[in-house]
């Protein structure tokens, strides 16, 4: 094919004549409708395809680490937080009430004598490791708690078993006399005496149902590290005193949920240094804001202030079986040397209130005749004299090493009570340790004056003080080791009582006997606060201390 070729001085008039008429605005006439000529059709451009998400991963900020992630084991909320993301429960709670609703059990029928109960299963619910949830399971789990001569029944012993359903088969009051699973999708408990709370129990933390499965193949004692559940997320790794990863499980019967692929429990037990790590975008979401705090985080337009509904409380306790707090006397000077109002302003600002009693004002059953101890050091010393102690004494004072939702600085508080009491003669050594260690140590009565709090599983009064006073649960949760046989009656009555009102009745006496024995010196209640980047978005925040994060999202 021939080329065209223009010459030189043709080409440059056409440049020119492009030029000017690329210049000229004003002037230049219309345009002459070009010649039409035909086109190919032209295929019309696809359109773009909206952007995909990436992967959504929420980090939880928290004080301390798990003490394990076998929930029968363990006692402490850090153990919680991440268990029940691992695993459901046979019934489980409201979003932000403890009303009991269904969960693995879809429905279940009481026996008019409350004798017996039957669960049927919700259908086609899986382990995490492939395995089915069945009838069998619920009733393998059960007789691992609650039978100390099962091999897969760890040999220290489960102490929220103990607690909640009086101690272990062949014990006195032990509850369950046997569980049948009828059908796969059928479970029937029997039980020895009725127990108004049984259901509400159920719902507890520390009763999920495990894969009986994993449990053989890792052990009694390997499967705290190794947890294996049904829920919204899958156990992916551990690095002890740092994180502890979840992913989602896609497989849950929940469907729809979780939100997030990937779910990071991050330690950090400084609460200012978890508070910077919110505001670098380092973490999502926190708890254990310091009260001083949250003002300032209101005020944060990418940060939100949330409060946690109060059902907790936060105590001083006494070795009862120790000098020289197995004296009432001395016990009852302490509680007169406490400047509650005091601390709970220095040190909860505002989202606190004085306790008198072991139970929060907030749960039916509470005695709100019984008038709180005034702070009058005269009426300690008095008391400390009477006692034999007219110089007062020496001791240690174990004080909590992790914030917690009812005690927000445990040293720091600590420090605050030493000096009141330094102004009765009481000299005291306050001493602490790693947060495992230290709940383990006061569990087996190892401290003298100490520490700790509780926060509600279920909503019910038992929940509170059998589990924390009652003498069937000293070397569980009763770290006062105080063994009152008349108020442990009480409790045991309640528990088997038909009526709501006749439960409350019984449990106001137990409170008058434990206020005036003063195993321990009721501190506070607290409204726990936590904070949340803005982009955080269908948290609600449950009384108990922990929750399902599963409906939790990223914008």
């Amino acid at each position: 094919m021939k080329k065209r070729i223009l010459s030189a001085t043709m080409t440059s008039l056409l440049a020119i004549a492009m030029l000017l008429a690329g210049c000229s605005q004003t002037t230049q006439a219309p345009p002459t409708e070009p010649a039409k000529t035909e086109q190919p059709a032209q295929t019309p451009a696809p359109a773009p395809e909206p952007a995909k998400e990436g992967p959504k991963q929420l980090i939880v900020g928290r004080g301390g680490d798990s003490v394990g992630l076998d929930p029968i084991r363990e006692t402490d909320g850090e153990s919680f937080k991440v268990t029940e993301n691992i695993y459901d429960t046979l019934v489980g709670y409201e979003e932000e009430s403890t009303k009991v609703v269904p969960s693995l059990a879809e429905k279940w029928e009481v026996s008019p004598d409350g004798l017996t109960y039957t669960f049927t299963l919700r259908k086609g619910v899986k382990f995490h490791d492939g395995t089915d949830f069945n009838a069998e399971a619920v009733k393998w789990n059960f007789e691992r708690w609650m039978d100390k001569s099962n091999p897969f029944h760890n040999q220290d012993g489960y102490y929220y078993y103990n607690d909640m359903f009086g101690g272990y088969k062949g014990d006195a009051n032990h509850v369950i006399k046997s569980v049948e699973a009828v059908d796969p999708g059928t479970v029937k408990f029997t039980l020895n005496y009725p127990l108004a709370p049984f259901i509400q129990n159920l719902g507890m933390s520390p009763f999920a149902i495990a894969s009986p499965t994993a449990v053989q193949a890792a052990g009694a004692d390997g499967f705290t590290e190794k947890p294996v559940g049904t829920g919204p997320f899958k156990f992916k790794e551990w690095k002890r005193n740092d994180t502890i990863t979840l992913e989602k499980n896609p497989d849950y019967w929940n469907a729809g949920y979780p939100k997030v692929d990937t779910l990071v429990f991050k330690a950090i037990p400084e609460n200012t240094a978890r508070l910077t790590a919110l505001i670098n975008g380092e973490i999502d979401l926190m708890d254990g804001l310091n009260p001083d705090d949250a003002e300032d985080v209101k005020a944060n337009s990418e940060l939100q202030l949330i409060l946690r509904p109060s059902m907790n409380i936060g105590y001083i306790g006494f070795n009862v079986e120790k000098e020289p707090f197995n004296n009432q006397k001395v016990r009852e000077a302490i509680s007169h040397a406490i400047n509650k109002p005091e601390i709970i302003e220095a040190f909860f600002a505002g989202l606190g209130q004085p306790a008198v009693n072991p139970m929060p004002p907030t749960l039916w059953g509470h005695n709100d005749s019984i008038k709180d101890r005034e702070f009058n050091l005269d009426k300690a010393k008095q008391l400390l004299a009477e006692a034999g102690f007219p110089n007062g004494f020496k001791t240690q004072f174990w004080a909590m090493p992790v914030p917690r939702p009812y005690m927000p600085d445990g040293v720091k508080i600590a420090e605050a009570i030493q000096q009141d009491l330094k102004k009765i003669g009481v000299e005291t050594e306050i001493v602490t340790m790693e947060w495992a260690t230290y709940l383990e140590k006061t569990r087996i009565g190892e401290q003298t004056m100490f520490m700790l709090g509780w926060t509600g599983d279920n909503g019910d009064p038992d929940n509170f003080l059998a589990t924390l006073l009652d003498k069937n649960n000293i070397d569980g949760n009763n770290n006062t080791r105080w063994a009152n046989e008349e108020a442990s009656q009480l409790m045991m009555k309640a528990k088997q009582a038909s009526t709501q009102s006749e439960r409350e009745q019984l449990y106001k006496q137990v409170q008058e006997i434990i206020f005036k024995d003063v195993p321990m010196v009721p501190l506070a209640h607290s409204t726990p606060a936590l904070a949340a980047r803005a982009n955080v978005v269908d948290y609600k925040p449950h009384p108990k201390g922990s929750e399902s994060l599963e409906k939790v999202d990223i914008k």
